[in-house]
């Protein structure tokens, strides 16, 4: 199994690439944590990336290109994955074609998690972290055991600035300009599989199991 998912923040890519990764074996790689890990460990792509980001910039995607390849490399192609939040850009997305086909390898779907505006600010905004351990909360999904309070460090859990409805609403327009040319890449592929976003996580887990056996995976 090689899968892409695709969606706005909050739209659950991270909850299904964990239950799909487990129940089939494969490694989920989700962009982000992988930055962050290259960056806390001072890795030579953490330190190029660090430098960039201090600097107000984007990391670039040859940069990103460099990290994903040696990660899907290191969990072997040929076993599978699960790529989360990667590609992000249309030249991100040739060049795992073009990783791709050098390995004699192809994706077998890009799953879309259409998802709507009023469920994702309510899935965010809810969100909350340990600022201390890094532990993740939802205040009406996954609520602490003492209210404010972390579960693994009693530390006071916070909301994160970009969790906020108006940094959530421009984080989703960022988000419909840069995917709208890769939805249409991946969709005139025949690779683009739009499922239900705003489902909860049994229902689309269910519709995932479905569109599996419909394409053979």
């Amino acid at each position: 199994m090689r899968l892409v998912l695709l969606g706005p923040p909050g739209a659950g890519k991270g909850t299904h690439a964990k239950i799909l990764s487990e129940k089939f074996k494969v490694s989920h790689l989700a962009t982000g944590d992988i930055l962050r890990k290259h960056i806390r460990e001072q890795s030579e792509i953490g330190s190029r990336a660090k430098d960039i980001i201090e600097r107000g910039g984007l990391v670039p995607d040859e940069l990103v290109n460099e990290m994903m390849a040696g990660e899907v490399e290191r969990a072997g192609v040929s076993k599978g994955f699960i790529l989360d939040g990667y590609p992000r850009t249309l030249g991100q997305a040739e060049a795992l074609n073009r990783f791709l086909k050098s390995h004699n390898a192809e994706l077998d779907a890009v799953l879309n998690f259409a998802t709507s505006e009023r469920v994702i600010i309510d899935r965010l905004s809810g969100r909350r972290i340990c600022p201390e351990c890094g532990a993740n909360y939802h205040i009406r999904n996954i609520p602490p055991k003492k209210e404010g309070s972390c579960d693994r460090c009693q530390a006071k859990i916070v909301q994160r600035k970009d969790d906020q409805p108006d940094t959530i609403r421009h984080r989703l327009a960022t988000y419909e300009k840069e995917t709208y040319p890769l939805i249409a890449y991946y969709r005139e592929k025949n690779l683009l599989q739009d499922v239900h976003g705003d489902w909860d996580v049994p229902e689309l887990q269910t519709e995932l199991k479905e569109l599996f056996a419909q394409i053979g995976l």
